[in-house]
């Protein structure tokens, strides 16, 4: 009879018939009372039997957060699909790498995105791992001692499709670490998001030029008729704020708990919403905008040729070739560039640099000059591995489609696994109402 009345009661919300009343305190008591009033007071007060809400709280929390983490996980994957797919396209575009915000060396438009797509590859692993801490099941554990009847944990567990038991009582009751761990591994995929959101913000500027956002994912100014302002990048940087400071509260809350449930706990759930809400959707934005951006590499190319960016390789080869220490080098290209700057001019103008450099002892041709300093040339000469040579780039984008597929494949194991066990239980459920005997049902 509590089986019957609690599929009626589950039809009757999915249809929006089922009315919660305040006066009943909680969704407990309101499901408990509608047991009562159809299934009677015989029945319906037996529901609650050998539990408690603090086991029922923390077990409905767990399967919430053990599917959204999956959603997550989704976006993510997404948007690393799009950077793949991007980047695989411009492995020999080059374009300036930056350290401390100024150029640094060439580097190819295919490194610098299939860099952030490492990057979250290690946010899809922490997801990943805290899903394993997450799918765990208190349920049994009661208020917090476990029960004197003869319940069975391992097989509600089954059922409701965790992977373990949450065994200690009155830890599973009472901690709340899995909820922790998993807002500190949103808040860190939104510190990925936020890097890969200022870079389009950035990029985007006329000072940079390197790419530009679809009208569809920006928004004009109320005055200035020109603008085109990348707002969807930013507010994804802007929302990383709500990630760190969800998990920031969630932690304060947590700090000064005694073992056991305190009503503190209530105030788990609400920063837990919101930042899977926050990540998600910052995952799915910003796939989109990179989906519909448009590189410009002709921009590319004129920036690094314009700011000493090969510098280091001209060093690298007179170590390579003159057989010098590199501190040597690194002092007379030093002086070269600060001489051509003075003279406004750049590494492209080859006889100048020529005669600077026969002027510190090392003659070069100026073949040998416009080989190395050739952003094209130096970018194919970084041949180590993870460089962003066209070689190894190439390997490092294949190697992260290989690991993205793995977590596609994982996420769509885990979906299947809890819808296999959804069914499996209602399976068992419409086996009692039909009145079949428990000794034929497949548990």
């Amino acid at each position: 009879e509590i089986l019957r009345w609690l599929e009626h009661a589950r039809q009757e919300w999915e249809a929006g018939r089922l009315e919660l009343r305040r006066e009943r305190e909680d969704i407990h008591m309101n499901v408990e009372s509608y047991l009562r009033e159809h299934a009677g007071p015989e029945m319906g007060g037996r529901l609650h039997t050998a539990r408690s809400r603090n086991d029922q709280v923390v077990t409905d929390c767990r399967m919430h957060l053990r599917a959204r983490l999956l959603d997550v996980q989704e976006a993510v994957a997404e948007l690393q699909a799009v950077l793949l797919r991007l980047a695989a396209a411009h492995t020999t575009t080059v374009m300036p790498g930056y350290t401390h915000t100024q150029h640094a060396q060439p580097i190819s438009a295919g490194f610098w995105l299939s860099g952030h797509a490492a990057s979250l590859a290690r946010d899809q692993q922490r997801l990943a791992e805290v899903y394993l801490r997450v799918n765990r099941c208190p349920l049994g554990a009661a208020a917090l001692a476990g029960t004197s009847f003869p319940t069975d944990r391992e097989l509600t567990a089954r059922l409701l499709g965790f992977d373990a038991v949450e065994e200690h009582a009155l830890d599973a009751v009472g901690s709340r670490d899995f909820l922790t761990e998993s807002l500190a591994a949103l808040a860190i995929l939104g510190v990925t998001c936020s890097r890969l959101a200022e870079e389009i913000v950035v990029f985007s500027t006329w000072e940079f030029g390197m790419l530009e956002v679809s009208d569809a994912h920006a928004s004009g100014s109320s005055i200035m008729p020109q603008k085109k302002n990348p707002c969807l990048a930013e507010l994804a940087r802007g929302r990383t704020g709500r990630l760190i400071g969800h998990l920031v509260q969630a932690l304060t809350t947590f700090k000064g708990l005694i073992s056991g449930y305190n009503r503190d706990l209530q105030e788990d759930k609400p920063p837990l919403w919101e930042a899977l809400d926050v990540a998600e959707s910052t995952a799915q934005v910003l796939g989109a905008m990179l989906a519909e951006a448009e590189l410009k590499p002709a921009r590319m190319r004129e920036l690094v040729g314009k700011n000493f960016a090969t510098a280091t390789e001209l060093a690298n080869f007179l170590v390579q070739e003159r057989q010098l220490p590199f501190r040597t080098c690194h002092e007379i290209i030093g002086a070269l560039v600060g001489a051509l700057i003075k003279e406004g001019k750049t590494l492209d103008d080859h006889v100048r640099v020529r005669e600077l450099l026969a002027a510190a002892g090392q003659e070069l041709s100026l073949e040998q000059i416009a080989s190395v300093v050739d952003p094209e040339a130096c970018l194919r000469r970084q041949v180590s591995l993870g460089s962003t040579g066209p070689e190894p780039t190439a390997r490092m984008i294949t190697s992260l489609q290989s690991e993205l597929e793995q977590v596609r494949n994982l996420v769509c194991e885990r979906r299947a696994l809890l819808h296999g066990a959804r069914e499996h239980t209602a399976s068992l459920v419409a086996g009692v109402l039909e009145g079949r005997s428990l000794e034929d049902l497949e548990w």
